[in-house]
């Protein structure tokens, strides 16, 4: 089989370890100190210690550089440091540049982190004020003098062509967000932990920009979350049960923006989501119907539901009945809709969860979960599974 049907990453890294910071609205601290704490959270959790520790990973809008995350956690030298581009897109990629470096012997220990106070150091919407210059602003000089500033904005228009093209209306958006809360409320980590929602609720919450109404939209939040990748080997040794690294994909569309990808001919799906889900299915050769679990980055619900079409556990226009009739278990930490935002990394701690079966919420018998990253970004996603 050619290297374009499989590559050689699979089943080599797990992850071994993982922590996280409380999460809040006003974490009184800097996100310095989010990042340590998580870093050292998930060493603990894995049984290792920062000297132990020879890689980081994080995302590029990131305010903690490795290397000063590494001095303030008491990491010695790093022989692998990386970051990677398009904020939510980056999750599951952080994860697979661990795995790569692993699998590589570039590095042994990676710990991959994400650490900000979303909600109280910067808020969405103030616009392009005090924005470098750069490509991508220059790209987004056609939409913001229209009044489209925010993520939610820009979601809006892909949900508006959503809903017309399957003669849908807002209300099949609901089951994405009704399923996160009822989760959330069990989940004593979650924000909004004792705090489920109806159909009702959803259909009178507020517009924020319609289609979207506030229960579409995710939480902003302070918080860190970090995640340790080695080899399968010594996950095995280690001190809790390791989730292997089934298969790992990034994946960028033709005519690509961020998140404001207007020229594309069909607004409708979600083709970094979908050159992601070609990339796993072939890799592991697993299906759909081989997934427990399902972790989808739902920072708006419309981007729930294209990406259960773009990777095939649905037809176009189906995914809401598919959400409302739970064949899937997902999002089953409340999701960044009801646990937190994170940029999608509290959502693979709770895939590790799930794999280990200490879930709050735990799927009977779970054995491989899908985890994806931002969508509607250049994107990443991963198939974690129990070893052997």
């Amino acid at each position: 089989m050619s290297l374009r049907h499989r590559d050689a990453l699979g089943g080599r890294a797990a992850v071994a370890g993982i922590g996280a910071t409380e999460f809040s609205k006003d974490s009184g601290r800097s996100e310095l100190a989010l990042a340590v704490e998580s870093v050292r959270a998930a060493l603990d959790d894995a049984g290792l210690s920062p000297a132990d520790v020879d890689g980081l990973v994080t995302f590029t809008m990131d305010t903690s550089p490795e290397i000063t995350v590494a001095r303030a956690a008491g990491i010695g030298e790093l022989s692998f440091f990386s970051r990677v581009h398009y904020g939510g897109g980056a999750a599951c990629a952080t994860v697979q540049q661990a795995a790569l470096a692993v699998a590589s012997g570039v590095a042994d220990v990676v710990v991959c982190y994400r650490a900000f106070n979303e909600r109280s150091g910067r808020r969405f919407g103030s616009g392009a004020a005090r924005r470098e210059p750069s490509a991508e602003g220059a790209a987004l000089g056609w939409n913001m003098p229209f009044g489209l500033l925010t993520p939610a904005s820009w979601v809006a228009m892909a949900a508006r062509r959503y809903l017309h093209v399957h003669g849908l209306t807002p209300d099949a958006f609901g089951p994405v967000a009704v399923t996160a809360r009822r989760y959330a409320a069990r989940n004593p980590a979650a924000y909004f932990h004792g705090r489920p929602i109806t159909l009702a609720d959803h259909a009178a919450s507020r517009w924020i920009v319609e289609p979207l109404r506030l229960l579409d939209c995710c939480q902003e939040t302070d918080g860190g979350q970090a995640l340790v990748v080695t080899s399968a080997e010594r996950a095995r040794e280690l001190r809790r049960p390791p989730a292997v690294i089934v298969a790992a994909a990034q994946g960028a569309g033709r005519a690509q923006e961020q998140m404001t990808s207007f020229a594309r001919d069909d607004l409708t799906g979600l083709p970094e989501t979908g050159a992601v889900a070609r990339q796993l299915w072939r890799t592991s050769g697993l299906a759909p119907a081989d997934i427990d679990v399902g972790i989808l980055y739902d920072h708006f619900t419309p981007f729930v539901l294209m990406q259960l079409e773009e990777f095939g556990f649905c037809g176009p226009g189906e995914a809401s009945e598919f959400v409302a009739g739970g064949a899937l278990p997902l999002n089953t930490h409340g999701g960044q809709l009801g646990e937190a935002y994170l940029h999608g990394m509290n959502g693979i701690a709770e895939a590790v969860r799930q794999i280990r079966g200490t879930a709050v919420n735990q799927i009977p018998g779970a054995a491989r979960a899908l985890v994806t990253a931002g969508a509607g970004v250049p994107t990443s996603g991963l198939i974690l599974g129990a070893d052997g």
